[in-house]
């Protein structure tokens, strides 16, 4: 209990601190990442990369929890470029964003009826009753591609819903819930769910096609290439498109994690059925050394690739001026002296951080003893933040809040290959958010 007391030794230890006194007038017109930022320190991440992988124009997510699918669109819309001499061109985040909404509605109502003889109170009910966002990893993003294609933004453009998610996703998500507790009872009570599932889903097309648009089965392409060349493409469909104007294997890239938390060792392939996934789809991740990873992702970009990674976008930025480096924001200063630093591991397993965002790596930069000091990423944020859509990150704040990256299997050394040959460890689902 706080007593009185003890609020009194608090005002007194607080009226004697004369620059808590200073921080007050300060943060009480000043947002706080304006006010701990380093002018000075973020000046040092300036300059060009050595390693640099060219990528054509930023993107915006704008106000959804799209940037898994957008760093992913980014990497496969290079392709598009590259066979077509287009300067300019998008895929479309709302036409596999529609499906992701509908997929994960379908696994939470498989799992409702999968796990219906769980009691109310069983930590896996829980997790299929609290609903889901519109996040999501990179598994999740190809298995999406594999079964639906990508389509241009021109043929499915983005609709308000689909640029503001948050009040949709409110609504969404409560329906799916009642959905699943539905058929839950009716599992429980002995009568066969699948066909009011069947009604369910179609109810959920039909809204989502309300608020996003009908998802395109078949368009025409149609381009002028650098030659000046016009090229007509008629009858589409997404998957013929991806084929043509893509093509790339995406069963060839791995996601590596620096997951040092309990339980999880180094060295470690394993696998978690996420409540995001699609019902028959799992998320895989093997998981390696800082060093390991960092250097994967160096070798991917030297070999021309960009990098799809996850990291903790809430630690240590600066949106305004487009960096990430805990030397250029003194939070710990601004309040007052406070210790924000907790060991890695301990900050996943306490959900005190975790990969929040995902963007894609297009450059690094070497210190004289040829070491990583600082990474170029392209972000989905738009173009009037940071420099020009571009961000930068310093290495301290890769090694410590870089989670995860996709890397292609080519690149992976012979036991680490070997790793994905074995049966994954399964990690229960409501344990994702600390792996």
């Amino acid at each position: 209990m706080i007593t009185q007391e003890q609020i009194g030794r608090f005002h007194t230890l607080y009226r004697q601190d004369r620059n808590a006194k200073a921080l007050t007038a300060a943060m009480a017109g000043t947002d706080i990442n304006d006010l701990a930022f380093v002018p000075v320190n973020a000046a040092r991440l300036n300059g060009a990369f050595e390693v640099e992988v060219k990528t054509h124009g930023i993107t915006a997510q704008l106000r959804s929890g799209r940037c898994w699918l957008f760093a992913a669109m980014n990497i496969l819309r290079e392709e598009v470029m590259k066979k077509t001499g287009l300067t300019e061109f998008e895929l479309s985040g709302n036409y596999l964003a529609f499906f992701d909404k509908l997929e994960k509605a379908n696994n939470v109502l498989e799992m409702a009826i999968r796990e219906a003889a769980r009691p109310f109170d069983d930590r896996m009910t829980e997790y299929i009753l609290n609903g889901f966002h519109d996040g999501g990893y990179w598994d999740m993003a190809a298995d999406l591609v594999r079964k639906y294609g990508v389509v241009p933004l021109s043929v499915m453009p983005e609709s308000y819903q689909s640029t503001h998610t948050a009040n949709f996703m409110e609504k969404f998500t409560f329906l799916v819930r009642k959905d699943a507790w539905e058929l839950r009872e009716m599992v429980r009570r002995g009568e066969d769910p699948a066909a009011r599932k069947e009604e369910m889903l179609a109810e959920l097309f039909r809204i989502e096609c309300i608020a996003f648009g009908e998802p395109v089965t078949e368009f025409d392409f149609d381009y002028t290439d650098a030659d000046g060349v016009y090229h007509a493409n008629r009858n589409m469909t997404p998957a013929s498109f991806y084929k043509e104007f893509i093509g790339l294997d995406l069963g060839e890239y791995v996601t590596v994690t620096h997951h040092p938390t309990l339980g999880l060792p180094m060295n470690y392939y394993y696998r978690f059925h996420y409540i995001g996934s699609m019902a028959e789809g799992n998320v895989y991740n093997l998981n390696l050394t800082m060093e390991e990873m960092e250097d994967l992702c160096v070798r991917q970009l030297r070999a021309g690739m960009s990098v799809w990674f996850g990291c903790d976008s809430d630690c240590y930025g600066n949106r305004k001026n487009g960096v990430w480096d805990p030397d250029s924001l003194d939070y710990e200063g601004v309040m007052g002296g406070a210790d924000l630093f907790m060991e890695k591991g301990a900050r996943l397993q306490s959900h005190a951080s975790y990969a929040t965002h995902a963007m894609i790596l297009t450059g690094v930069n070497f210190d004289e003893n040829g070491k990583p000091n600082r990474w170029k990423i392209e972000n989905s944020w738009g173009g009037d933040v940071g420099k020009k859509g571009y961000f930068v990150c310093s290495e301290n704040y890769f090694r410590e809040y870089v989670y995860e990256a996709i890397i292609h299997k080519s690149l992976l050394s012979a036991s680490q290959l070997a790793l994905l040959d074995g049966e994954p460890a399964e990690i229960p689902a409501w344990l994702s958010d600390c792996m």
